[in-house]
């Protein structure tokens, strides 16, 4: 009964929350407790209220001690002292939630956030503010920074939110980052930085404040490390602890890029390597990603999904064995907790690539052993003998017994998949798609009667204040057809140099051609063959961002849009150049300013045919929502470039035809070795992102109203709405893993629980195993979709495991030759099972 107590203690979230929160050189000091603490960022705009409460139920299930996010500024105050904290920008009811299911909250106030957030989180109308520089020791940026800092702090005193006041936020973060690239900055930086921190304590929330990669914090505040590995990190003082704000779980992706993924077997050696070595707190960036609504976007190029290969996916799902197994690893670390908190670890040499580290007090021991090293060994500690695999660390809280080793998985794998629906009536109905759209052609060039003349070709972001991701440029001219550039008649090449990120070239109306920038470089230039005609020739150039730059020194200097050259230039090399020309401008198009994305204009048509594959038309569709809780997704296989809104909300960006490189990818990445973030790519040669998360909460029964804006070319009858499942679970133990950290107990009987378990839990609380569609103990080969036997099986694995498992939410199997037979005396058997859930 008494380790019952214990483990309750260990592994059940905070109910009441601190008074007094501190540090010293070991950790973060909660009303005078040493704590070790797990974190992980949840980005509140990135997912709806609804999901909220189940996000931070599973973050809490999976092990998690604090939730971290940003601060959003530009969502915030969007337009100069006017705020919004509504709906998904509700940041004290997220706090709240937090709170409420007995988690702490770090919250990182910035105000600038990086974060692959349209303009790092900085809003448009800063930059107009006369005289300002963005992050630097200048007065006009420096008095709005401290103004809206002040802000968030004052609304979370209010809601007597900080831990000081008996609320569950313990860490605030000012700044973010600054220390990658601070030296662009000179002298100024350090002035600001000390500013930024002295500004910061001047608030006094009672809680510590941190500075990431910012190795000279100064004093009170706390430098703290971001990377995929964070073991190595040492604080700038003695006096503080070793934090990790930013332990990347994976990594963001671009339209026009792969899709980057990190193996669960490396992050957990990254995490226990932190730990082993004297880190007391570490936040996955993310533990859920979620999605960019909206524009809301940065980079650029940055994709609508966010899902940064996190543990909870881009809908709220477990991504497993990612969320198994890091919540095994977090309760083997707090099994530890005791001794990690009561001294200063010792770490000792095992042989080329091998470490002990050691936790010793009185009263208990904890120790790591670890190798990373690129093979496997085995070490001699304690007078035992312990195998190492490659690149794992091995965690013993009593100093002899292997509760984990991070590179034996022992949490299930699962494999989703989306079911594909109608789009228009009932899901699952057999009407055809698109027998009831209707649609409205944006007009080419200029439309709107705020369109305005300028001399030469203006910068995009200066001139629309990123209202639109759209500008155009409108130039007429008339062709006599005897110009010098036209000696070969009326053909010519017209020539478009652009900043970016994207640009459409339309000559009398009709479609052109187009360019588009990449990730890597934005900039844009075409040459477009094209035929004029005698007599009055217009030229319309729309030229579009695509999420504006968030990261690095004076980022609010890049600019966009077609800065030129325009020329046109004839076979024989003759040239004229449009550039300095006037120009019409309109910012933003007809059908944004007509508020069409609602869907409740009366300018919608339906007769003649539906155009298909033109560029610029509004499309408007009616749909029924689908039965059950899965997730929901629209794939836009078959249109362009667009955005796209479910009832009046913007579920963001769609860029289908943007598509990946065709090589890079592998079909699966060895964890092996240091992590970077083109180390494991997959989805080469494919769409950079096919299906878009539409929230369920957005969603009613019948009466939804889908609008879409295709630029380019697009057949809406190709859309399809698809329901995100699992299709399969899987999980192949072998005889020779640890057994689980749940097990890692005194039975009733007062002996150890022996041996691995193969676990097996439906996604879905409502859900029942219903079969077993391979089952193996011996040598099993493949992996989860793909099993097979291998030379050396039983043949009761099948119905063992279907008689334990079938019809329950869960089932654990004993995997041994106890339960199953020995098929092959002296050889290392596993067990491998994939089963389904309805």
């Amino acid at each position: 009964m008494k380790r019952l107590v214990i483990l309750l203690s260990l592994f059940c979230g905070v109910v009441a929350f601190a008074a007094n929160v501190s540090y010293d050189h070991r950790a973060l000091v909660i009303d005078g407790k040493r704590r070790v603490l797990v974190s992980g960022s949840i980005h509140y705009p990135r997912s709806t209220p609804e999901m909220w409460q189940d996000l931070i139920q599973k973050s809490k299930d999976g092990g998690l001690d604090v939730i971290e996010t940003y601060v959003f500024w530009n969502a915030h105050e969007p337009v100069r002292n006017q705020y919004n904290f509504e709906g998904r920008y509700d940041l004290v009811k997220f706090v709240k939630f937090v709170a409420e299911a007995g988690l702490y909250v770090h919250l990182r106030i910035g105000p600038y956030v990086c974060a692959e957030w349209n303009y790092g989180g900085f809003p448009l109308w800063l930059h107009f503010i006369p005289g300002i520089k963005f992050r630097t020791d200048n007065e006009p940026f420096k008095a709005e920074m401290q103004r809206f800092t002040a802000k968030i702090v004052d609304m979370m005193k209010q809601e007597k939110l900080y831990a000081s006041q008996g609320g569950p936020i313990i860490l605030s973060q000012i700044e973010n980052e600054y220390g990658n690239i601070d030296s662009a900055y000179g002298a100024a930086a350090k002035t600001y930085i000390k500013w930024a921190a002295g500004m910061a304590i001047s608030l006094d929330t009672g809680v510590p404040w941190v500075m990431c990669q910012q190795s000279d914090a100064p004093d009170p505040v706390i430098n703290t490390c971001n990377g995929f590995y964070c073991d190595q990190f040492t604080p700038n003082s003695k006096n503080k602890p070793k934090f990790w704000t930013e332990n990347w779980s994976g990594w963001f992706q671009s339209f026009g890029g792969a899709v980057p993924y990190r193996p669960v077997a490396d992050l957990a050696f990254a995490v226990a390597r932190f730990y082993q070595l004297g880190g007391t707190l570490q936040n996955y960036y993310m533990y859920h990603g979620g999605t960019n609504f909206g524009r809301s976007t940065g980079g650029p190029f940055i994709s609508t999904s966010y899902d940064y290969d996190a543990p909870l996916d881009e809908f709220g799902l477990l991504s497993q064995p990612k969320w198994g197994h890091l919540k095994d690893v977090h309760k083997a670390i707090k099994l530890c907790e005791e001794s990690l908190i009561a001294t200063d670890p010792a770490t000792t040499s095992l042989g080329s690539n091998l470490e002990a580290t050691v936790y010793r007090t009185g009263s208990s021991c904890a120790a790591f052993l670890a190798n990373f090293g690129t093979t496997e060994k085995s070490v001699a500690f304690n007078s035992n003998s312990y195998n190492l695999p490659a690149w794992s660390v091995s965690i013993l809280p009593d100093c002899k017994n292997v509760v984990m080793n991070t590179a034996k998985i022992n949490s299930m794998s699962v494999v989703p998949t989306f079911t594909h629906q109608s789009l228009v009536g009932n899901f699952g109905s057999s009407k055809a798609i698109g027998s009831s759209w209707s649609w409205i052609k944006e007009p080419v060039g200029i439309s709107k009667n705020d369109a305005f003349v300028k001399s030469g070709l203006l910068e995009q972001i200066n001139t629309t204040a990123d209202k639109s991701d759209y500008l155009w440029y409108s130039l007429s001219t008339n062709i006599k057809g005897d110009e010098p550039f036209l000696e070969d008649g009326l053909q010519s090449v017209l020539h478009v140099g652009s900043l970016g990120h994207a640009l459409h070239a339309f000559v009398n109306g009709k479609l052109a051609g187009s360019g588009t920038g990449k990730s890597s470089n934005s900039k844009v230039a075409v040459d477009i063959p094209i035929t004029l005609t005698p007599g009055k020739n217009t030229i319309d150039l729309l030229s579009l961002t695509v999420g504006l730059q968030n990261y690095g020194a004076f980022f609010e200097l890049a600019g966009a849009g077609i800065t030129g050259p325009v020329t046109l230039k004839s076979q024989n090399g003759n040239i004229v150049d449009l550039s300095s020309q006037q120009w019409t401008y309109q910012i933003g198009l007809q059908g944004e300013d007509s508020g069409l994305s609602s869907g409740s204009s009366t300018q919608w048509i339906s007769q003649p045919a539906l155009p298909k594959n033109q560029p610029l038309i509004w499309y408007k569709t009616s749909f029924d929502g689908p039965a059950g809780n899965d997730p929901i997704a629209i794939d836009f296989t078959g249109m362009g470039k667009g955005e796209a809104w479910v009832n009046g909300q913007s579920i963001g960006r769609y860029w289908p035809t943007n598509l990946s490189p065709t090589t890079g990818c592998t079909a699966s990445c060895n964890y092996v070795g240091a992590y970077s973030s083109n180390k494991c790519l997959k989805n080469c040669a494919r769409p950079s992102q096919t299906f878009y998360h539409v929230p369920r909460s957005w969603v009613k029964p019948s009466g939804n109203i889908l609008v879409i804006f295709e630029e380019i070319s697009g057949d809406p009858s190709q859309i399809a709405f698809a329901t995100r499942q699992a299709q399969s679970l899987c999980s192949r133990i072998s005889e020779s893993h640890p057994q689980p950290v749940d097990m890692w107990n005194t039975n009733s009987e007062g002996g150890r629980n022996s041996g691995p378990v193969l676990s097996l839990q439906c996604p879905h609380p409502d859900q029942v195993i219903s079969s077993i569609k391979f089952a193996s103990f011996g040598t099993p080969q493949g992996s989860c979709g793909s099993f097979s036997h291998g030379k050396c099986q039983t043949s009761t694995a099948l119905s063992f495991v279907q008689k334990a498992c079938i019809g329950l939410k869960s089932c654990n199997v004993g995997v041994s030759i106890n339960t199953f037979g020995d098929p092959c005396v002296g050889v290392t058997k596993s067990l491998a099972v994939e089963a389904s859930c309805t």
